[in-house]
């Protein structure tokens, strides 16, 4: 199957000094600037953990670095989504995966509430 040139999306090649987000620098800062600014509660632990509630209190977001139980599962970053309608739901992210990324993903289902 063709696909005219005018259907295709748009090829983006950032230069290679933009890519540095690209690798994780264990940083929180991102995903809890944005949760911060958008008014969550966040509360951090004597253990360097934070735990993040919406406004509604519908989602929970954990950066949880020094959580043995996470470490032991290979993650870093929780997210868990209770709808109004429909079953709860979790999303993991592990070490490697840089909190730019985490930060989008919350960007983007804080951006369709009605989903």
């Amino acid at each position: 199957m063709n696909a005219s040139a005018t259907l295709l999306p748009a090829v983006v090649h950032p230069a290679v000094e933009d890519r540095h987000w690209l690798s994780s620098d264990h940083c929180a800062g991102p995903v809890l600037d944005l949760l911060h600014s958008l008014g969550w509660a966040i509360v951090d632990t004597p253990e360097a953990n934070v735990h993040a509630t919406s406004p509604d209190g519908r989602v929970y977001v954990g950066w949880l670095p020094e959580d043995t139980a996470a470490w032991k599962r290979g993650i870093v970053w929780q997210v868990r989504v209770q709808p109004t309608e429909g079953a709860p739901w979790v999303q993991e992210f592990g070490p490697h995966t840089p909190s730019e990324a985490v930060a989008g993903f919350l960007a983007a289902l804080i951006a369709t509430p009605s989903r």
